[in-house]
């Protein structure tokens, strides 16, 4: 037996006894409006909530926003008039310079100001973490009340890559110095519309 061989069976032998996993619990959930609750908490994370009543509503107050002579994108077909459409099977490179990003979410979560993106909404992995400023469509009739109802929803889900974003990026030293869009987009604004 060589010594790998020796090692692997040490492992094998040497495993924990199997234990059931534990039973969920699920909490009370509490009541009240979700899109005022994910407004709240996104705003005291740094990001900016605006309610609107459509996606074209949303489209049209980019340039009241954002810088819009700087270069605007989106990969939501229903947008293209107001931003420049991406398409998933460009060449990632391209996307250095993107100002704002405008991308739909799957959900949103009221206890974190959080929103679940998957590739499929992405296009491209990068495009929410690249762009300057990052703005997203989420419908107040998609937003769960905890990170417990976001996982029950996800569930099992199939999907490649996926991410909860909250607000801008940012950091913090020890001396609790923050600094927001240290890593990735400097804002994060989320439109929210009210109706679906």
């Amino acid at each position: 037996m060589t010594a790998r061989e020796k090692i692997l069976q040490a492992v094998l032998d040497n495993q924990p006894v199997s234990t059931p996993l534990p039973e969920m619990i699920f909490y009370e959930q509490p009541a009240g409006n979700l899109a005022e609750r994910f407004s709240d908490t996104l705003t005291g994370i740094g990001g900016r909530p605006i309610a609107v009543e459509s996606l074209e509503l949303a489209g049209l107050l980019l340039n009241k926003y954002f810088d819009t002579s700087k270069r605007v994108a989106t990969n939501v077909p229903e947008l293209a008039g107001v931003a420049e459409l991406v398409s998933k099977d460009a060449d990632p490179h391209t996307f250095q310079d993107i100002e704002v990003m405008l991308l739909k979410a799957h959900f949103g979560i009221a206890e974190n100001g959080a929103v679940w993106i998957t590739e499929l909404l992405m296009g491209q992995r990068v495009l929410p973490f690249i762009c300057q400023h990052l703005a997203v469509i989420l419908y107040s009739s998609d937003i769960v009340a905890t990170m417990q109802l976001a996982y029950e929803r996800i569930g099992m889900e199939r999907y490649r890559f996926g991410s909860f974003i909250a607000g801008p990026s940012k950091t913090a030293d020890i001396e609790q110095a923050l600094v927001l869009g240290a890593h990735g987009p400097r804002t994060m604004t989320t439109f929210i519309i009210n109706k679906k």
